[in-house]
């Protein structure tokens, strides 16, 4: 329903802010990482939004970026997983590093954030590498093989568009990014944060 909202910062609490936009003063409950980014009250910002909506619900949620809220839909996405539990992962880690997380299974990050037990993280690791097992199937381009640099980096570049497409993006979008900012010798995370930020300029 919203894409984002655009507007002036009125007030910040420790779970949402507010934001007027013709008007009209929006509540959006959001994460920590957003609420201490947005800025300063009185500033204009732009929030990207998500209408969460139950039988009893309706709520705004927003976050200060694109793949903030990319991570927020994909961990909604997960049985079992509200979006209390997703905003407390948010809070707690970035999206290249919950997408490091998942890819390399590694539950004592995910465990990090408030209210995720092990059996959650564990249902969200298993549903969104089953997502890209999927979307695997469908696309040749995903693999080791799929980088033309036949070296020990390759398998850094599949962990990459792997994690990139945890957070949404499709492997060919993926894959193009990590390929146009990868240089050799670096970390997965640092691969995942410049091809983020790659995608978030388009």
């Amino acid at each position: 329903m919203f894409a984002y909202i655009k507007g002036t910062l009125e007030d910040k609490s420790s779970s949402s802010i507010i934001v007027e936009a013709g008007g009209i003063g929006y509540r959006i409950f959001t994460a920590l990482s957003t609420i201490n980014s947005v800025g300063q009250i009185g500033t204009q910002v732009k929030i990207h939004t998500h209408y969460y909506v139950r039988e009893d619900l309706a709520v705004l949620y927003g976050f200060h970026t694109v793949e903030e809220l990319g991570m927020f839909e994909m961990l909604i996405s997960v049985s079992g997983v509200g979006p209390k539990a997703a905003i407390s992962l948010i809070s707690t880690l970035s999206p290249s590093k919950f997408a490091l997380a998942v890819v390399s299974q590694d539950i004592k990050s995910l465990t990090k954030a408030q209210g995720v037990g092990a059996k959650v993280a564990q249902r969200i690791i298993l549903e969104l590498k089953d997502k890209i097992s999927k979307e695997q199937l469908t696309n040749n381009t995903f693999g080791c093989s799929t980088i033309n640099e036949q070296n020990e980096g390759d398998c850094a570049l599949t962990e990459a568009v792997s994690a990139l497409m945890v957070l949404g993006y499709n492997s060919f979008e993926a894959s193009k990014s990590v390929n146009n900012v990868y240089t050799e010798g670096m970390s997965v995370e640092e691969i995942i944060t410049k091809a983020l930020k790659s995608l978030s300029m388009k």
